[in-house]
């Protein structure tokens, strides 16, 4: 007995000391290869790597097994990607910033509180299942899923007109499974779908939002759960400008074509406003992370000094300055000089 109540205490140990805990396994054929854990925040910005986004880096063992875990993530569902490096050279930069075909990722739903985990699947096939201690783990698997359905039912429909009826249909069973799955990242991934301007359904989206009261569902679902997220800021953004969009591109007098130009000047002119004062903030709270001598090693590294010229300015020796960077990298979570000017990039 003693036995069950030492396994289902370390079972639960993750719920009850806030403890994730993301593992999985893949080829072995990537032995040594970096595997990264992100964060997006931003859900335009959920089609690929950023560099931005990773909050951890760790490597596949010998056997194709790989772990992620740690007490640093939010308490609250949040939207993660872990991503497969297959690339042999993943020294540079550039390579996050591009795309990759040796290179795997999959998004998935968590919290600080989880145990989730990506065994193979058919075929030996690595980051496409997910077992989750949190039932809305693979939600975004599952919409990806509707996804090429609706891929399957356009290749059907040649013409505008059945092409208009599959539009219709489509919209209405994505915004359905999302309400149904009571989880707002998810409508927010099937949002970030529908309302692509790349994605045939664009048009037909600023159609949708100015009759669709489900927009402004969503809008309060994102305030009700989270209130102080960025990516509730944004989307209220975003939808304020496309209504404002949507009205413009409808034949109107000319003096309400020119008052929705002044508004929809201001609703973009708040837009930027907005992501730059972000941008500020992160760098702001980055840097208040640092001690007053880390700042200026900051500073020093982002004019391209060298560890040398550094340690002249600031007299101390070289060991001393490459400690201080260390510290520096285990702080802001990267590995480079490069990843710290874009961390930095005005």
């Amino acid at each position: 007995m003693r036995f069950f109540f030492l396994f289902l205490f370390l079972t639960q140990a993750s719920s009850l000391f806030g403890q994730y805990h993301f593992s999985g396994q893949v080829s072995a054929e990537n032995n040594g290869n970096s595997i990264y854990l992100s964060l997006v925040e931003d859900y335009r910005k959920s089609g690929r790597v950023y560099l931005d986004q990773i909050v951890q880096k760790s490597e596949v063992d010998s056997l194709g097994h790989f772990s992620f875990e740690g007490n640093n993530l939010n308490d609250q569902n949040r939207i993660y990607r872990i991503h497969l490096d297959g690339c042999s050279d993943n020294t540079g930069s550039n390579h996050f910033l591009g795309r990759c075909n040796n290179s795997k990722n999959v998004l998935f739903i968590a919290n600080n509180k989880d145990t989730v985990s990506f065994p193979t699947s058919f075929e030996d096939q690595s980051l496409c299942t997910i077992s989750s201690t949190n039932p809305k783990s693979g939600l975004l698997l599952e919409i990806d899923g509707l996804k090429e359905h609706m891929a399957y039912d356009f290749a059907d429909y040649p013409s505008e007109a059945n092409k208009k009826l599959n539009l219709d249909k489509w919209f209405q069973t994505l915004h359905n499974f999302g309400k149904e799955t009571d989880e707002p990242l998810a409508e927010l991934y099937i949002y970030d779908f529908l309302s692509d301007k790349r994605n045939e359904t664009f048009k037909f989206y600023l159609e949708d939002l100015t009759t669709n009261d489900y927009y402004e569902g969503l809008s309060e679902r994102l305030a009700n759960t989270c209130p102080n997220a960025e990516f509730t800021q944004q989307y209220q953004a975003e939808i304020t400008t496309d209504k404002e969009l949507a009205s413009f591109s409808r034949p109107k007098s000319s003096k309400w074509n020119r008052t929705i130009m002044a508004l929809l000047a201001v609703s973009l002119l708040g837009n930027v406003l907005f992501f730059l004062g972000k941008k500020k903030r992160n760098t702001s709270q980055l840097l208040e992370k640092l001690t007053p001598q880390e700042q200026k090693i900051v500073s020093l590294i982002l004019e391209n000094k060298t560890n040398k010229e550094i340690a002249s300015e600031l007299f101390v020796s070289v060991s001393t300055i490459k400690t201080h960077i260390n510290n520096l990298y285990k702080k802001l979570g990267i590995t480079s000089r490069e990843e710290m000017a874009l961390r930095f990039k005005k």
